[in-house]
């Protein structure tokens, strides 16, 4: 949904990068998200804005653009927090009915979104720790109680957890496999847009076919590409293969198999 007192400068970048525009237009401004970066200390503060809220109307008109969206469109990743307005049972309900037709869905999300999406089974999860944790009950102190969370949602129905760690890299975790991928160390200028990067290159990477340890290299990279840029955007592709190359992947141990590189 995009607000329409300040949509015009949406309406502009989606048109400078080619972007099919499919949004639903609301009442109010679009909310802002202010990022005060300190360069000396490399901290970053977040001052967030509240959003417009949502009416029955708008839900109404906006399943009927996801529809319209069926046809051509494999992949529906459902990122962020919901506006005010929208029911708790809004993200299991849509997951469901993505499902039903065929697609794979990713969710993106936090707190009650993320706690009541799940119970949807959607395909793939990327929560960070601090979300994982919340969303278990209970502190995730090392890689292996961060793994055995993953595994318990994938029982529950979940097709893939990967779980951001920042600088640590991330786990992708499914039935078969559990991968961490190794970032390179780089000059971090802004953490704006990394974790939606990643979910971005998972999702491209898994719509190409590639196999997991692929899409983990991929996904990594593009969060590598955010953390290098200030403000949400990313480097060239070129940049983005150069990082693949250097981020390390590796199959992480389980109950009766030891570590090993994956080329």
């Amino acid at each position: 949904m995009l607000g329409r007192d300040n949509a015009g400068v949406f309406e502009q970048l989606f048109a400078s990068k080619g972007m099919t525009d499919a949004f639903v237009r609301v009442p109010g401004k679009t909310r802002v998200n202010v990022k005060i970066i300190d360069e000396t200390s490399q901290g970053i503060t977040d001052i967030n804005f509240p959003g417009p809220a949502a009416t029955p109307d708008h839900l109404a008109e906006l399943a009927r653009t996801i529809e319209a969206l069926l046809a051509d469109h494999d992949c529906f990743v459902l990122s962020g927090s919901v506006p005010a307005g929208v029911p708790v049972a809004y993200y299991p309900d849509l997951i469901r009915r993505l499902k039903a037709a065929g697609k794979r869905v990713l969710l993106d999300s936090s707190g009650d979104p993320l706690r009541h999406g799940i119970t949807a089974g959607p395909w793939a999860i990327k929560p960070n720790i601090a979300e994982l944790e919340e969303l278990v009950g209970s502190p995730l102190p090392d890689q292996a109680s961060v793994i055995r969370a993953a595994r318990q949602l994938l029982a529950a129905g979940l097709g893939c957890v990967v779980v951001s760690m920042g600088s640590e890299g991330a786990l992708f975790v499914t039935a078969d496999d559990c991968l961490r991928a190794i970032p390179p160390a780089v000059e971090v200028k802004s953490t704006v847009g990394a974790g939606d990067a990643m979910v971005a290159g998972f999702v491209a990477g898994s719509l190409r076919g590639w196999n997991l340890a692929d899409c983990a290299r991929l996904a990594t990279a593009s969060a590598l590409g955010a953390l290098t840029q200030l403000g949400p955007r990313l480097p060239s592709p070129a940049i983005i293969e150069s990082f693949m190359a250097q981020v390390t992947v590796r199959q992480v141990a389980g109950p009766d198999r030891p570590p090993v590189g994956i080329e």
